[in-house]
């Protein structure tokens, strides 16, 4: 579950535009806070206390509804109708007069969840937007109930009544591969299905809730859990720390269909006992270009202190990486080194590894 970009102050905004608004209310303020979740290496026991869900990797949404008004908030209380059009006029549509329901928007292409289709929907104009919407509107995937259409704040209930009215509501308006309803299960089991053992589960991971639960707006009263997936990637380059001349972090490459070496992240999880060796190890492999497709550019947001200078290597080394999310055919943040793999041809390393998650095995309805 991405954050949409955050625009802070941004309780203070979406409370002034609440205020200044000439809409009918709404059931809840607009610059309610989603309640969230820390993250864990494993899944909550399997007492009985829990139901888990999907974590899906597009924007956290709350929606809200009052007659013919709808608003769609971010996670950072930012308004979101506006880039999602086709989605304000679905739920419009809905016979209910009011909700409040939590969930979260994604756009699927070719049965992927494609965060980066997602991602483009945060465009300046207005005629883009609109295009998007018809060639690929998103979907809301919804996992909560904050008020019920009937007026009830649910938001002290727990969690198993919360979902008893959302499932209720989505009966009557659930529409396929638009407004759907999110898996839920009490089986600790197969929720670690859906985190997939090999990688290539339909998830982004999972989130744990408390069936007594209430709905804490803004704290972290939930368990997410991301799915544990690794790639073996090529190590294209290299660079050296800051003023020094020791390794600080290996430049990742992936082939394409081309055959292309293309930069998709680093890792820079090298203890301080291996990188002398390893610095010169690296420092015999030196020839370019190292990468054939994409180079790296400058210094990342996550490496400003490391020379934004990269040596390029011989595309000889695998190494293993643990990563969580893509963007862009490249990791989003830094990935941690799991093993060096000497067993592996470097040909073998390929973008079909950081695919993304399939959606329709879960969402097909």
């Amino acid at each position: 579950m991405a954050r949409a970009p955050s625009q802070a102050p941004a309780a203070k905004t979406a409370k002034a535009e609440l205020a200044s608004a000439d809409i009918a209310p709404f059931p809840l303020p607009l610059a309610t806070p989603p309640m969230e979740a820390h993250t864990a290496d494993e899944l909550p026991p399997d007492d009985g206390a829990w139901l888990y869900e999907p974590k899906w990797d597009g924007f956290r949404c709350l929606a809200f509804k009052a007659g013919e008004a709808v608003d769609l908030r971010a996670k950072s209380g930012k308004p979101l109708g506006r880039y999602f059009p086709e989605v304000v006029a679905l739920l419009r549509e809905v016979q209910a007069e009011r909700f409040v329901i939590d969930g979260e928007l994604v756009v699927e292409i070719d049965g992927r969840i494609a965060f980066d289709a997602l991602q483009m929907r945060l465009h300046p104009a207005e005629s883009r937007i609109r295009k998007l919407a018809g060639e690929t509107p998103a979907r809301f995937i919804a996992f909560d109930m904050l008020v019920a259409p009937d007026g009830r704040t649910l938001l002290d209930e727990p969690l198993s009544e919360r979902r008893r009215a959302l499932e209720a509501f989505m009966a009557g308006a659930a529409l396929p591969k638009r407004l759907v309803l999110s898996p839920q299960t009490r089986d600790r089991a197969k929720a670690e299905g859906w985190l997939g053992a090999s990688g290539e589960g339909p998830t982004d991971g999972v989130v744990a809730k408390r069936r007594d639960g209430p709905y804490e707006p803004g704290e972290r009263a939930m368990v997410k859990v991301k799915r544990a997936r690794t790639a073996d990637c090529v190590v294209g380059g290299f660079r050296y720390q800051s003023k020094s001349r020791l390794v600080g972090s290996l430049l990742l490459g992936l082939y394409d269909d081309e055959g292309k070496l293309n930069h998709v992240g680093f890792t820079a999880t090298i203890s301080d006992a291996e990188r002398p060796a390893l610095t010169k190890r690296l420092d015999a492999l030196r020839a370019p270009p190292g990468f054939t497709g994409k180079t790296p550019g400058g210094p990342s947001r996550w490496s400003t202190e490391r020379s934004g200078e990269w040596k390029p290597l011989r595309p000889e080394l695998v190494v293993e990486v643990r990563f969580d999310q893509v963007t862009a055919r490249r990791f989003r943040h830094g990935t941690k080194l799991v093993r060096w793999r000497p067993d592996k041809a470097p040909r073998q390393c390929t973008f079909e590894q950081i695919a993304p998650p399939r959606a329709a095995v879960l969402l097909d309805g």
